[in-house]
């Protein structure tokens, strides 16, 4: 048995599934362009808080070697110091 339907409603129906058959691309599209976006983001964000940690290592390990170079002295006087006061050790 057939059914008889109004073109317009048929053409309305074909109409709304063109268009979304027809965007599907564009919205894909944009998926894509924000993850890639998103994935730069945290990308340049891990970089910047390696460079901080590296910059934080890079100072302290100038501060160990400044400290081991002023405590040269001492160092040397207290070795001095430790063969005068025992001098067969």
């Amino acid at each position: 048995m057939a059914t008889v339907v109004n073109e317009q409603i048929t053409d309305a129906v074909t109409q709304s599934n063109v268009k979304v058959v027809a965007e599907a691309p564009a919205i894909a599209l944009g998926n894509v362009y924000q993850t890639a976006a998103h994935s730069t983001g945290i990308m340049f964000e891990n970089a910047v808080n390696t460079q901080n940690q590296q910059n934080i290592l890079g100072q302290a390990a100038t501060t160990q070697g400044v400290m081991q170079i002023y405590s040269l002295d001492t160092v040397a006087d207290a070795i001095s110091i430790a063969k005068m006061l025992n001098p067969t050790a």
